[in-house]
């Protein structure tokens, strides 16, 4: 039976084809947007994955990465001094204006690192050495400063500019996510940083910190949230909160989500309205198999095969169109696309929905089918 389930859905090529396009197409798109949907949540806190730091000590109201909050600077004492910490460092981040040699202006984003350890740098350098950011006038670059500020003719290392009416000059280059503001990231010494900015009465950003290896992670920060009355974060706790901020203050979930969710409509109609034709026009040949004593749970099992054949096709070429797209358009960061094993069983999971309710549409008008209708 499973043979001539099979027959009968290669023997019409026009809709098997049919099938094949809209499933093909609803798996596409639902990979697509939701590959482009996760890659822009990872830029979205890639402020804080660039760093690869274990926790983060914050002001208690900020809302996510990006909004910084000046909190006292005799915070990196009080932190040090909290048992279970290895070690902590201050961070400063914060916006200022780059004025090149040619007369042009760009916003950057200032990094300033403890010079001690320059905990926080890239872990990636592509040109120059990011120890010499301890020489004067020092900075470094993430690859996409280069490329916003005038590309490798106009940065490369030792090109000089100004911050604030003063030298800056590049010794290294690194290479880092992209950012979701697509800032450029110039980094320095925490020191050097607070010469850079305009005086405020507070200047550290945050502070970076490590528990030890004998300290459970999660207490370490309740006793720094208890003893500072700071907010305290891991890694991973800060980067969600991120996105978080960002599906609740923009519309890209919104818009994204409507996008997945009519690719799965296109689908389920496409496919739905396919299978009932393809059943009305072959009720002939199911009322013989009724005839010659095939039960109507026969007869459901080979629609169900004919469903599932075709999805798990159009889920192949599916999501080999969307990874191609993603090759072509998302080289060397310009467009976020990110394909994980999640998005693909989610939408391997959509499929089978698809297939299985398209399927139950033929499989009622089978039911009710009299076997008579073979011999009218």
């Amino acid at each position: 039976m499973n043979y001539i389930a099979l027959r009968m859905l290669f023997g019409d090529r026009a809709k098997y084809l049919m099938l094949l396009c809209g499933l093909t197409f609803a798996v596409m798109l639902i990979v697509q947007q939701g590959s482009i949907f996760w890659g822009l949540m990872i830029w979205s806190q890639s402020s804080i994955s660039n760093l690869n730091v274990p926790i983060w000590v914050t002001d208690p109201g900020i809302a996510q990465v990006d909004e910084v909050k000046p909190i006292a600077d005799t915070t990196v004492d009080r932190v040090r001094s909290i048992p279970g910490v290895e070690w902590a460092v201050p961070l400063y981040k914060g916006l200022l204006r780059a004025r090149l040699e040619n007369g042009e202006y760009h916003q950057i984003t200032l990094t300033g690192l403890d010079a001690a350890t320059l905990i926080g740098r890239p872990a990636e350098v592509l040109e120059g050495r990011f120890e010499d950011l301890r020489q004067p006038d020092a900075v470094a670059l993430d690859q996409w400063a280069v490329e916003r500020m005038g590309g490798p003719t106009v940065i490369t290392v030792g090109t000089v500019f100004e911050l604030n009416d003063k030298l800056a000059r590049v010794v290294a280059i690194a290479k880092t996510q992209k950012t979701f503001t697509n800032i450029p990231v110039v980094y320095t010494t925490y020191e050097r940083a607070l010469r850079y900015v305009p005086r405020e009465r507070r200047t550290l950003s945050y502070v970076l910190a490590k528990a030890k290896d004998s300290a459970p992670v999660d207490e370490v920060i309740q006793r720094i949230r208890d003893h500072t009355g700071l907010g305290a974060f891991t890694a991973d706790a800060f980067g969600w909160k991120t996105i978080g901020w960002v599906l609740k203050n923009t519309g890209i979930g919104i818009n994204f989500g409507t996008t997945i969710l009519l690719g799965f409509v296109v689908g389920m109609a496409i496919a739905g309205q396919t299978f009932y034709l393809f059943t009305v026009e072959n009720l002939r040949q199911f009322g013989a198999l009724k005839a010659m004593g095939a039960s109507t749970a026969t007869l459901a099992r080979m629609i169900l095969l004919q469903a599932f054949t075709v999805g798990v096709t159009g889920y192949g070429v599916g999501i080999g169109l969307a990874t191609v797209f993603g090759l072509l358009t998302a080289q060397e960061g310009q467009l976020p696309f990110l394909e994980t094993w999640p998005l693909l069983l989610l939408v391997f999971v959509a499929l089978l929905m698809i297939c299985t309710l398209s399927a139950l549409i033929s499989i009622i008008k089978l039911a009710r089918l009299e076997p008579a209708i073979v011999f009218r």
